[in-house]
């Protein structure tokens, strides 16, 4: 970038947009020093937050949003503004009471607002991508402050009032955060600055960082992109290094999906399209075997204890999540990251926004994608209807950059679920229950009753004894083996041959409640009990049969 490079005489500048670089090496932006850009906005942020603190609270009303409150500084000073040494400026201030209720909706005092923004001079980031913006951080790392275009301060003016309903349903949210709105008259040009959230701490090292849109046409990192010290990857990089995911808690991953889909069905309302989803990893694995001096990027200040953060602001607080205990991701300090792993088992920590919301579906996006579309796939490309983009962005992030990794079973469910049932039919036709250990995942009860029961056999009922067969039903099937033998002898087999019968009916019946489980405890040893009287009545009367046999004599001829 051309701030990146230091001026040298002869040689050529580079201009990126308005941003340039001047004679003496120091960036500008459409021709103003980027040291009077900032100085012009501090006193231009101190002077509205404190004439409006002067305003009474009240609700936030529909004419409000379209209000631009205008002050001028000259630079030897007036009854209103301070003297300063740059130049004569003018600043605005757009929806000043709206945007006061979005900063009180995420807990930003004024005056911890003015001390971020306005105590310490700011910070210019110099890897600051290919739009020609400016970005500025705060010296907390509170805040972020980016030059807009026309085009995208007017359409952010024109979204504000469904922002606000957005941000009343659902305060929890990806999309950017915006504290402020302003505009800066210098040079008789417009510098026009919004003032958001800072999704990536400089406290926390960043091991490598992509912007994903879900598209494949043309989205690799260039060559010098990839010189940078922290380059901007893109969707191919990403697919190319990362091919298996991230794999992220079950409960972190529906909760960051969910905020997805959301956040799409806003955008996708107001017809926006060609966002981004920048997303920073810090991988803690690697930063535990790097020097403890590289880890901190900047001293925290001290003089003032930590200021009070804004709510929602960090990735962990944006998607509803929260780290679920004793699982696979805890880790001792999150920092406001995204717990996760890589395919080798890495501890990460993930760093997640959408941004670069401000681009509606105009006529020349449009005819932007047409023209895309006829050289190559229309459906890869970056700019893309609305509804679509949001689709494919949705799918993409869901099903390739992100993984569930399944919650383990407690040990009292593997207990309950470690076996399951089978029923099938044994040798004499009836139906008897088997243990069969599962061998799936999925443990569930599986039942197979046949279709026919043997009477007087009643399965599944606690409350009806089995009924024993009558003996003429029995006589009827029953035969005499040898004509030599008395009724006695007779009558003495049918006996046998009903205990025998009862016997075989109590074995299946025990058994079935043996396993089921469906059986009440009194029946059960009721049953045991009939069961040892018919074995032992069974036992005497064999015993009396062989003797009556023993003592029969062939009947003459």
């Amino acid at each position: 970038m051309a701030s990146e490079v230091p001026y040298a005489p002869g040689m050529s500048i580079k201009k990126i947009g308005h941003r340039g670089v001047d004679s003496s090496g120091e960036t500008t932006y459409k021709k103003t020093t980027s040291s009077a850009l900032k100085g012009a906005i501090q006193l231009g942020i101190t002077h509205t937050v404190g004439s409006l603190s002067t305003k009474p609270e009240r609700d936030v009303l529909m004419q409000d949003f379209y209000v631009v409150e205008s002050i001028f500084f000259p630079s030897e000073g007036s009854n209103l503004t301070p003297a300063h040494h740059y130049n004569d400026f003018r600043f605005k201030t757009y929806a000043p009471v709206a945007f006061r209720y979005f900063r009180e909706l995420f807990g930003i005092r004024p005056d911890d607002y003015l001390y971020s923004l306005c105590s310490e001079p700011l910070i210019e980031l110099c890897n600051s991508g290919a739009s020609g913006s400016l970005f500025y951080v705060s010296s907390d790392d509170e805040f972020i402050i980016k030059t807009v275009q026309h085009k995208e301060a007017e359409f952010l003016q024109k979204l504000l009032p469904g922002y606000y309903m957005n941000l009343n349903q659902n305060p929890r949210t990806l999309l950017p955060k915006f504290y402020g709105l302003y505009c800066v008259q210098a040079g008789g040009k417009n510098i026009r600055i919004v003032v958001m959230n800072n999704l990536l701490p400089r406290s926390v090292k960043m091991h490598i960082k992509y912007d994903l849109k879900g598209s494949t046409y043309k989205r690799r990192a260039s060559q010098k992109e990839r010189e940078k010290p922290l380059p901007t990857l893109k969707d191919l990089d990403f697919l190319q290094d990362i091919p298996d995911g991230l794999f992220l808690d079950a409960d972190m991953y529906n909760a960051l999906c969910k905020t997805l889909q959301r956040d799409c069905l806003v955008l996708q309302s107001f017809k926006i399209m060609d966002y981004s989803l920048l997303m920073s990893i810090h991988n803690i694995d690697h930063a535990q075997r790097e020097p403890s001096g590289h880890e901190t990027l900047y001293s925290i200040d001290t003089r003032k204890p930590a200021p009070q953060k804004a709510l929602y602001s960090t990735a962990m607080e944006s998607i509803q999540g929260e780290a679920r205990r004793g699982g696979t991701m805890e880790t001792e300090d999150h920092m406001g990251g995204i717990p996760a792993r890589n395919s080798k088992g890495e501890r990460l920590l993930l760093y997640i926004g959408i941004i670069d919301i401000l681009q509606s579906y105009r006529f020349v996006k449009k005819l932007e994608h047409s023209w895309k579309a006829l050289v190559h796939d229309g459906d890869t490309v970056s700019v893309h209807r609305p509804g679509f983009y949001a689709e494919r962005f949705q799918r993409f992030m869901c099903n390739t950059v992100f993984k569930k990794i399944p919650l383990k079973p407690s040990p009292s469910k593997k207990f309950r679920s470690g076996s399951s049932f089978s029923r099938r039919g044994g040798p004499s036709g009836n139906s008897c229950v088997t243990y069969q250990p599962s061998v799936s995942g999925e443990h569930k009860a599986q039942v197979t009753t046949k279709a026919e029961v043997e009477p007087g056999v009643h399965f599944g009922r606690p409350d009806v004894l089995p009924q024993t067969p009558p003996l003429e039903k029995i006589s009827e099937v029953s035969t005499i083996p040898d004509p030599c033998f008395s009724p006695v002898v007779g009558e003495t087999l049918q006996m046998l041959s009903t205990s025998a019968t009862l016997l075989e009916k109590l074995e299946i019946e025990e058994s079935e409640f043996t396993h089921v489980s469906v059986w009440d405890v009194g029946e059960v040893n009721a049953l045991k009990g009939i069961k040892r009287i018919e074995q032992k009545t069974s036992e005497d009367l064999e015993q009396d049969s062989v003797s009556l046999i023993s003592r029969c004599q062939p009947l003459p001829q």
